[in-house]
């Protein structure tokens, strides 16, 4: 596990409950989500991105507004997830997506927890929030380490 990663997910696993559980880190400048940790590596290894328009309700409703998401069942994961078919297999049916945002207010990242359909309900959203205060740091540091090899790359 990834440092600090590690520990939200941990922590995610004491006070939730998962059975897929990924750290994405969003990239504001290109609209990406970028996997920084997930639990099933062969499914869901790091390094994956996904390129996703603002006008997208999920992103909106998460990235953009930094509201939570709850998907129930199988039909409101599917609504909002290509790999939808992937995240069945692995016996996973509801999802609490959680906006990790700084104290400047800019959206470092989602938590994402999956697990069984109807696991979830309100209260697993309310046990979900606080998880995302523990990615802040080390979200921040996977955007540090970026914009340093980014900035290596251009003076290469």
């Amino acid at each position: 596990m990834n440092g600090g990663f590690g520990a939200v997910q941990a922590a995610a696993g004491q006070q939730v409950g998962f059975r897929l559980f990924t750290i994405l880190a969003w990239d504001d400048a290109h609209g990406t989500l970028h996997r920084v940790h997930t639990s099933h590596p062969a499914e869901y290894p790091t390094g994956g991105q996904k390129v996703f328009s603002r006008d997208a309700p999920w992103i909106r409703r998460v990235v953009v507004y930094g509201q939570p998401y709850l998907g129930r069942d199988r039909a409101a994961v599917a609504a909002v997830f290509a790999d939808h078919e992937l995240i069945a297999s692995l016996g996973c049916g509801a999802v609490v997506n959680v906006a990790v945002i700084d104290s400047g207010r800019t959206t470092l990242g989602v938590l994402n927890l999956l697990d069984a359909e109807g696991a979830y309900d309100d209260d697993s959203v309310a046990a979900a929030l606080p998880l995302a205060g523990l990615a802040v740091e080390p979200l921040q540091r996977w955007h540090a380490e970026r914009r340093t090899a980014a900035l290596d790359e251009a003076r290469r």
